[in-house]
């Protein structure tokens, strides 16, 4: 299962650095942003929260095996 995400998009939105995010959650982010990592889901919703969105917003899962 493969995943992408809207990171990005959510920090410039809000001028956040990488730096400033992972400090606000407890965790790094440029491997999570990049696709290379799966969060937790405590991480997934601490994520959505800063934003205040939905993990389902932020992250869009594949099921490669459809």
């Amino acid at each position: 299962m493969g995943f992408k995400t809207k990171i990005h998009k959510y920090r410039k939105a809000m001028n956040i650095q990488q730096s400033e995010l992972a400090e606000m959650v407890g965790e790094t982010i440029g491997k999570l942003e990049n696709g290379k990592y799966n969060p937790s889901l405590k991480l997934a919703m601490d994520i959505a929260k800063v934003f205040g969105t939905t993990v389902e917003d932020i992250f869009i899962f594949d099921d490669d095996s459809e």
